[in-house]
């Protein structure tokens, strides 16, 4: 006789909204500067009001040219919105974990909770923020402040509404993942979705296949409204809600689902038989082949790098950008990877991190070795992505060739000294086991994010600028001061790493 409440009755679902805005206060408490986080907060919602509105008066905003062609696409960047909030969230094995599972396993959750707690977490991305942003700038440019009470108000349901959704998906995605076969299943939809959307873009029938979203009425029903009250407006925002309200009980299913399932990717590394090899001569690269094998096991690490790599890269190839525009991807790439563990690089050892120090190796070694893990890991992200994109871009010249190679050996060494530098001085004690798991704090994330995606573009844009330059010896005499100011903050991260007292700090951090 079953004893327990079910997902479907009000007082389960009361349970799991009072357990998720317990959680989300006690993360909030464990924020090492709540008054930093305060004003950063402060500035997020400053930054996204002004997003929001500052376009609608900008010259032009509302007008008969520019403004009506964003009007155009705008239901085409509503629908890609929602489709790379699924690529996110199913990267994320169902999105980010509220409460950590070891934690879980002291004081559990429902998988209610934990459905809740993804959604809460969800806006804690800067790529999201970012397209959110951009979706609300667009509307407010595309119709000027006489439209903004009415298309305002539709694109924030979206937003929402497509969240949800994508959390929807990405639960259904992990349940079937850790099925029988689900792993093979999984890739073969993503597969065949890549494959269409490529199809679509080469055959020239993607603009039909956006026209065809039900996005295109969200707008139009907004622009009808500045003509006169029509009650579709209304009903639009209505069924938006609906939708919203929709997704967040319906993803629940699948939440219960996979929380019942095994999941058969970390325990069939963590359980799994790795024979010994032979031994390799010197210390550092004994210490690669640890890093790099510590890595590969981690189930975030690749189906974020896999993410990383080929989502880019395949967009690049469907647009056919060029190589000026291809110039930008390295960066973007390469601080991407960072966030997967770089940024709180000894994470990744837990409490094996006590082990490597009774290791017989200096602690210089141990930082070459991981810089260098983590350097030939971004990097190969990265020439992934610009070998998919330069499919469509045709043969390079002298000077975009350089250009290309000097972005990468610029942004690489940029985001490796910043990443070491972060690592050393911000340590944390993450479980890095889940599909779920980030390195960081979400909001400490966030601030990652930022920063290392301006640096990245603007470095970026630097060399796509030189790309247009004859002469490719430019390219790499301005590569050189970047080149050389990375290494000046490198090797003051590794003077950090070489003090005994921080070293030890940041061990006992990450293996606590």
């Amino acid at each position: 006789m079953p004893t327990a409440h079910s997902w479907t009755e009000p007082a389960e679902l009361r349970r799991a909204v009072s357990e998720t805005r317990e959680l989300v206060r006690f993360r909030a408490r464990t924020v090492r500067r709540p008054g930093a986080a305060g004003r950063f907060l402060a500035v997020l919602l400053g930054l996204s009001a002004a997003a929001a509105l500052t376009p609608a008066w900008v010259p032009g905003g509302g007008g008969d040219d520019k403004a009506f062609g964003v009007l155009l696409v705008l239901p085409s960047m509503l629908a890609g919105f929602l489709s790379l909030a699924i690529v996110s969230a199913v990267a994320s094995g169902g999105g980010r974990e509220l409460l950590a599972r070891d934690h879980a396993v002291a004081f559990p959750v429902s998988p209610t909770t934990d459905h809740l707690g993804a959604l809460v977490m969800a806006p804690l991305n800067i790529a999201w923020i970012l397209q959110a942003w951009t979706l609300l700038g667009a509307g407010a440019y595309a119709l000027g402040p006489g439209g903004l009470p009415y298309l305002l108000p539709a694109i924030l349901l979206w937003i929402i509404a497509a969240t949800a959704l994508a959390q929807v998906v990405a639960w259904t995605s992990e349940a079937v993942r850790r099925g029988p076969h689900g792993a093979w299943i999984v890739r073969g939809i993503t597969t065949a979705a890549l494959v269409g959307a490529v199809w679509l873009q080469l055959s020239g029938r993607l603009t039909d296949f956006f026209d065809a979203m039900p996005t295109k009425h969200l707008v139009v029903t907004s622009v009808r409204m500045m003509e006169g009250w029509t009650w579709t407006w209304p009903v639009a925002l209505l069924v938006e809600v609906l939708l919203i309200v929709g997704a967040v009980l319906v993803g629940i299913v699948p939440a219960h689902a996979a929380s019942k399932r095994v999941p058969r990717d970390e325990l069939r590394i963590e359980t799994g038989v790795y024979p010994s090899r032979p031994s390799l001569r010197g210390d550092i690269p004994m210490l690669v082949r640890i890093d790099r094998g510590s890595i590969w096991r981690s189930v975030p690490m690749r189906r974020g790098l896999i993410v990383l790599a080929i989502g880019p890269g395949a967009i690049a190839m469907a647009g056919g950008l060029d190589w000026t525009q291809i110039t930008v991807l390295p960066g973007l790439v390469a601080s991407g990877g960072a966030l997967l563990f770089g940024v709180n690089a000894w994470c990744l050892d837990g409490r094996g991190a006590l082990w490597r120090e009774s290791l017989p190796v200096e602690p210089s070694a141990v930082f070459s070795a991981r810089s260098w893990v983590l350097a030939e890991w971004l990097l190969l992200g990265a020439v992934v992505t610009v070998v998919l994109a330069s499919l469509r871009a045709g043969t390079p010249t002298t000077a975009e060739a350089t250009a290309i190679a000097c972005t990468l050996v610029a942004v690489i060494a940029q985001v490796v000294a910043v990443a070491m530098g972060w690592a050393g001085r911000r340590p944390f004690s993450v479980d890095m086991r889940s599909a779920r798991a980030t390195p960081a704090p979400p909001l400490v994330m966030v601030g990652y994010s930022t920063r290392l995606a301006i640096s990245t573009t603007l470095t970026g844009l630097v060399f796509s600028a030189l790309a247009l330059v004859p002469d490719w010896r430019v390219s790499v005499l301005v590569a050189v001061p970047f080149l050389a100011w990375s290494t000046f903050r490198l090797l003051r991260a590794r003077r950090r790493w070489l003090d005994a007292p921080e070293r030890a700090r940041v061990v006992l951090t990450v293996a606590a």
